[in-house]
């Protein structure tokens, strides 16, 4: 058995989200917490800790959707499944977090493409998977080889709302892209609606979870390391009460 981490890290980088929806990781190391520890025990010497030191600590100020995460339908809308409401991120059900991994190789198209039911389906068929109820279905996309640049966030290809209810329509309820967004990135899009006029181009990947619920992952890593089928993805979410989503590790399992 063979593990593929498909997490990216929570990390000081301005260049992993939009500018301004950074996280911040404020590091403090042992010999900078000693009297944090001290407080906890009234009449200990500093000389009493192995080397003088604490304990190694982080504070982190950040959003549900800085690293690799998994959106919740709450995300996108207040309803999901035709005007039921939206389940928040503690809300999804376990079992699917879990199942048959399938990959599609969209790394050639265009940045801001937005990927059609179409061209979903003729990539199906080239790798000759079946989608059935439960894969999960992770896009690899050009996004990936710009990570840790200024060009990652308008990187990349979107799964359009047809394309993503082409995929729900048969079951599937968790993807993944190892872009910023499961959208085509904004920039591209507010070209689109500036020409066409057309709100409903903006968002309208994740506006597909108004549809049918789903749930998808954004900046996932290492997706070119893994075959097109033949794995398991598990990606269990952090349950945080209320929340439209939840950072994760997801993991690919190859079996040798």
């Amino acid at each position: 058995m063979r593990l593929i981490d498909l997490a990216r890290p929570l990390e000081n980088t301005e260049y992993a989200d939009p500018p301004g929806l950074a996280p911040k990781i404020t590091y403090f190391a042992h010999q900078e917490t000693a009297d944090q520890v001290l407080s906890f025990f009234p009449g200990v010497g500093r000389d009493a800790l192995p080397g003088g030191e604490g304990w190694a600590v982080e504070q982190v100020s950040l959003s549900t959707h800085n690293g690799t995460h998994l959106d919740a339908p709450y995300h996108y809308h207040s309803t999901m499944d035709g005007g039921q409401r939206a389940i928040t991120i503690d809300e999804v059900p376990l079992e699917w977090c879990i199942g048959r991994g399938v990959k599609l190789d969209f790394r050639a198209l265009p940045d801001g493409h937005v990927v059609t039911p179409e061209e979903i389906e003729a990539e199906f068929e080239r790798i000759g998977h079946d989608l059935q109820p439960g894969d999960i279905v992770l896009v690899n996309t050009a996004a990936a080889a710009q990570y840790g640049t200024p060009q990652y966030v308008p990187s990349g290809c979107g799964i359009g709302r047809a394309a993503t209810n082409w995929m729900t329509e048969r079951g599937m309820r968790v993807c993944g892209t190892d872009a910023w967004s499961w959208d085509a990135p904004f920039m591209h899009t507010a070209k689109r609606v500036a020409e066409t006029g057309d709100p409903s181009l903006i968002w309208e990947g994740h506006r597909a979870g108004m549809d049918r619920a789903y749930c998808h992952m954004e900046k996932l890593a290492n997706l070119d390391a893994l075959p097109a089928t033949g794995f398991e993805v598990q990606c269990f979410p952090v349950k945080i009460k209320g929340a439209s989503a939840g950072w994760c590790r997801p993991v690919a399992i190859l079996k040798d």
